[in-house]
């Protein structure tokens, strides 16, 4: 059984948020629980092709998601949605629409991020061929009280896993 909730997967770019929302997705599915994952970059790539970076596009993609995401999670399922969505006027403005709601901040510093550089953005970012990229150039503001705090530097892809299925588990959208 479960209750809808969106988790809101915030943090850096590289910062193992989708890497965690997979992860999540798929031990909650061998749960049974019904979930829908929400991705910035796929998000971007299906439905806003050409869109940019800047405050007012990221502003598009992100409202474009959290609506989304409000639609799901009032059918009661379980929306994993990874979004830097770097500022937080928007992140509140989400949590304000979308009932209920948990951040999780995928915290992992910029250096680690670009030690990974999963998608080779840090490189193109450091020779400015991306100019405005979140953490270097534009800003990233942090969470200041997330409901859920998930260190990838501190915590492997399981240990994360399972925090936030503890997480969901010990205040009841999950049992």
């Amino acid at each position: 059984m479960q209750n809808g909730v969106t988790l809101w997967f915030t943090g850096l770019s590289g910062s193992g948020k989708t890497t965690l929302c997979l992860c999540l997705d798929q031990r909650l599915q061998q749960m049974n629980v019904r979930t829908e994952l929400l991705d910035g970059d796929v998000l971007r790539s299906q439905l806003f092709r050409g869109l940019g970076f800047s405050k007012e596009d990221r502003s598009l993609n992100v409202r474009t998601a959290a609506y989304l995401a409000q639609l799901l999670t009032r059918n009661d399922i379980v929306v994993l949605a990874s979004f830097i969505s770097p500022y937080r006027d928007m992140r509140a403005q989400i949590r304000q629409s979308i009932q209920p709601f948990v951040e999780i901040y995928v915290k992992c510093s910029l250096e680690e991020c670009a030690r990974r550089d999963v998608k080779g953005l840090y490189r193109k970012a450091f020779s400015g061929e991306i100019p405005h990229f979140t953490g270097l150039t534009a800003p990233y503001e942090e969470p200041l009280r997330p409901e859920l705090i998930v260190d990838t530097e501190q915590h492997n892809e399981d240990q994360s896993t399972e925090l936030i299925l503890a997480y969901l588990i010990e205040h009841g959208y999950i049992y």
